[in-house]
C-alpha cells in the first residue's frame, strides 16, 4: 500500500529529495514533521526514528549548525547504537567545534563498526595531529573511553529503501558517475570540498578544481559545482564554468551564485543574450543584488 502524501514515509522521501538538491533547511523541516508524526502515533520503531534523526543531523552539519547535529546524532545513537552515519556526522560536528577528543572517539568507534571507512581513517589522522599539538605526547591519557563495539553491530548491515541520507548502508563502490551515498562517501566529499575551499583562499584555483572534481565524483552538490565554476572563471575556462553552473541549476534552479557565475561565463563567451537572461532570472529572486545589476548594465552596453 502506497504511503499517503503526508505520511512519515512520504515526508522522509520528500526530505531526501530536498537534501539531494542542496536544500538543507527544508529537508530538516520535513524530517522533523515525519518525526513528530511517528512520535504522536506512538508506534515508531527505534530504527525509523534513528534514521530520521541521522538525516536531520546531516542537514544541520551541511548548514554549519554543529551543536544541533551533535544532539540529533546522540539521539539517533541512543535508539540504534553504533550507527555508522550518526557516528561520522557527530565526529565531523565535534571536529568543527574543535572538540577533538570527542571527535577522535567517534572516528575510532566508527572504525570498529567498519574498518574500511576511509573518512574515519582520515578523521583519526587529523584528530591525532590536532591532539598532539594541543595536549602534547601524553594526549591519549586525556581521551574519554572508547566504547567496545559488539560483533552484532559490526555485522548489522541492511539496505533499506528510501532512507538516504541516513541509512545504515554498507560502504560500497558507487556506479560510475552516480556519486557515493554511503556515509564514508558523503563525508569524504565534504572534506575534499573544504580542502578545495582552503586552496581557493590561497589563490590556488587549479589545485582547488582537482579537489572539487574528486568531491563531485562522490557527491553531486550544488555548492561544489558553483565553487568549481568560480575557479574556472579565474582560470579563464569559461565554457567549463558555464557547464558547472548549468549542473548546479539542475539541482537548485534558482541558485543565485550559479546564475551569476554562468552569466559571467556567457558574457566572456560573447553569448550576451543568454547572459542577460540569467541575470534577469537572478534579479527575480534578489532584485537588489548590486553585482547582478552592475553586470546587467555592462551587458546592455555590450
Amino acid at each position: 500500500m502506497a504511503a499517503s502524501p503526508g505520511s512519515p514515509g512520504a515526508l522522509r522521501r520528500a526530505g531526501n529529495e530536498e537534501f539531494r538538491r542542496g536544500q538543507y533547511g527544508p529537508a530538516a523541516e520535513l524530517y522533523s514533521r515525519a518525526l513528530a508524526q511517528l512520535e504522536a502515533a506512538g508506534d515508531a520503531s527505534a530504527e525509523e526514528r534513528s534514521v530520521l534523526l541521522a538525516n536531520r543531523a546531516a542537514c544541520h552539519l551541511k548548514d554549519g549548525a554543529c551543536s544541533l547535529c551533535v544532539a540529533d546524532c546522540t539521539s539517533a545513537l541512543e535508539l540504534v547504537p553504533f550507527g555508522i552515519k550518526p557516528l561520522l556526522r557527530r565526529a565531523a560536528a565535534y571536529e568543527a567545534l574543535e572538540r577533538y577528543s570527542l571527535a577522535y572517539v567517534d572516528y575510532k568507534t566508527a572504525l570498529q563498526v567498519d574498518c574500511s571507512v576511509q573518512a574515519a581513517h582520515d578523521g583519526v589522522n587529523r584528530m591525532t595531529k590536532a591532539l598532539l599539538e594541543k595536549d602534547g605526547v601524553n594526549w591519549r591519557q586525556k581521551l574519554p573511553p572508547i566504547p567496545t563495539v559488539p560483533v552484532s553491530a559490526q555485522t548489522r548491515w541492511s539496505v533499506p529503501s528510501a532512507q538516504a541520507p541516513g541509512a545504515n548502508t554498507p560502504p560500497a563502490a558507487a556506479p560510475r558517475g552516480e556519486g557515493d551515498n554511503t556515509a564514508a562517501g558523503m563525508e569524504r566529499a565534504r572534506v575534499l570540498k573544504e580542502e578545495g575551499n582552503e586552496l581557493v583562499k590561497k589563490g590556488n584555483h587549479k589545485k582547488a578544481v582537482e579537489k572539487y572534481t574528486e568531491s563531485l565524483k562522490l557527491n553531486k552538490e550544488c555548492a561544489t559545482y558553483t565553487n568549481r565554476a568560480l575557479c574556472y572563471l579565474s582560470l579563464k575556462q569559461y565554457k567549463e564554468a558555464a557547464q558547472d553552473c548549468t549542473e548546479a541549476l539542475k539541482l537548485d534552479p534558482k541558485n543565485v551564485k550559479a546564475l551569476y557565475r554562468r552569466a559571467q561565463a556567457l558574457k566572456e563567451l560573447k553569448d550576451y543574450k543568454s547572459s542577460i537572461a540569467d541575470i534577469k532570472s537572478l534579479l527575480k529572486t534578489e532584485p537588489k543584488n548590486t553585482a547582478a545589476l552592475r553586470l546587467l548594465q555592462e551587458l546592455n552596453r555590450a
